[in-house]
């Protein structure tokens, strides 16, 4: 055998291989539509064929043909808070954080006895006269009177008993500060 007969050969070989590939027709793969969103409109059908059940023109044996499987579970809604609920300030562990806490003595029924703030928390004691609201700890708190209002900024952790003269009582709300 020469040379240029041996070099050839493979070549020869694998035109033969892909030529016998060429005879076989070739079925597309079948192609499932996405089902859609239950929170969404159905799709409209396009006219085409079911994909399950036997077809004359589909050359491929009956085991190879595509079936519709079920289509999955619908999933299960779910509610989620996008904000937590504030705790109630009647617990007496329940702090409110670094907030404005308004109280209008005009409105207000029962004063309230205590609070618990994080640091940066305002007290805002609305329908009072200036200089009435004094506090205990000037180191921990800051108040500043502006027409009728009370703004009391607690700048720091511990303990502020706010004095408020109302109708001939002095009330003592004493401030958590966290």
């Amino acid at each position: 055998m020469r040379a240029a007969d041996r070099r050839a050969a493979p070549l020869l070989a694998v035109l033969l291989i892909t030529a016998g590939c060429a005879d076989r027709p070739v079925a597309p793969l079948p192609v499932v539509p996405p089902t859609p969103a239950p929170s969404s409109p159905a799709a409209p059908t396009t006219g085409a064929p079911p994909l399950a059940g036997p077809t004359t023109t589909d050359p491929r044996p009956p085991s190879v043909r595509a079936t519709r499987s079920p289509s999955p579970p619908a999933p299960v809604p779910t509610t989620r808070r996008s904000t937590p609920r504030p705790p109630s300030p009647t617990t007496p562990d329940a702090c409110l954080g670094a907030v404005r806490y308004d109280l209008v003595l005009a409105d207000v029924g029962p004063m309230p006895t205590s609070l618990c703030l994080a640091t940066g928390g305002v007290l805002r004691i609305q329908g009072i006269g200036p200089g009435q609201v004094t506090v205990d700890r000037t180191d921990l708190a800051d108040s500043h009177y502006e027409a009728g209002v009370v703004d009391v900024r607690f700048l720091r952790s511990g303990t502020v008993d706010v004095t408020i003269p109302y109708e001939g009582t002095v009330h003592v709300v004493t401030v958590v500060v966290r």
